[in-house]
């Protein structure tokens, strides 16, 4: 089963990527750019069967700091 896992900063937490990104993006031209926020994606294949449960654990302890980030599972 492949899944894709999407990782993204939760709102209030501060992202200086987003903000140099924002920043790079006015540096070519491209003014209308309100704001920028970066996060991650983890494409992972796993066994068939795999419990939702053991995808949850995964993403709260590796893949996301659920402190500042927030994580959802797309399977596909």
């Amino acid at each position: 089963m492949k899944l894709r896992i999407i990782v993204t900063l939760k709102n209030g937490v501060l992202d200086p990527q987003g903000k140099a990104i924002q920043h790079a993006l006015a540096g070519l031209g491209f003014d209308g750019v309100q704001d920028v926020r970066a996060g991650k994606i983890f494409e992972l294949e796993v066994a068939d069967g795999t419990p939702d449960e053991a995808i949850d654990e995964m993403c709260r302890k590796l893949l996301a700091n659920t402190v500042i980030e927030n994580y959802r599972v797309e399977k596909q």
